[in-house]
């Protein structure tokens, strides 16, 4: 999936070849209504989200749409918000980025989605290469 110098913040949309993305190396996905994490294989149209990391904020771009900006580094105290995803089979804890978040990937993916981010008390996981 990455080679040395690309970051994945967001798993299967467009890598960063920035070292300061390197804290953030697959910190968010993106899930269908089901709570499967989406990779580019299955669904090509993750690729053309762009990301970057400007003053603490992850910035989503994709063609069409409004640019949409996530904070950073949140302290994950919210039960609230925790989920349950599968990457494959393996369950995944992760945090749900809110409705905001979900519409914009489900308005530009053109099917109901979620964006998440992999909670840091998660287990690792294995991502497909």
């Amino acid at each position: 999936m990455s080679t040395i110098n690309e970051y994945y913040p967001v798993a299967g949309c467009a890598p960063l070849n920035d070292v300061d993305a390197a804290p953030y190396h697959l910190r968010w996905a993106i899930t269908d209504d089901a709570g499967q994490i989406l990779l580019a294989d299955h669904c090509k149209m993750l690729t053309e989200i762009s990301v970057t990391l400007s003053f603490g904020y992850l910035v989503m771009r994709a063609p069409g749409m409004l640019r949409m900006d996530i904070p950073l580094d949140v302290i994950e105290d919210d039960e609230s918000v925790v989920r349950q995803a599968h990457l494959g089979q393996q369950p995944v804890r992760v945090v749900d980025e809110g409705d905001l978040a979900a519409a914009w990937v489900s308005n530009f993916l053109g099917q109901k989605s979620r964006l998440v981010k992999i909670h840091p008390d998660a287990p690792a996981l294995r991502w497909p290469e």
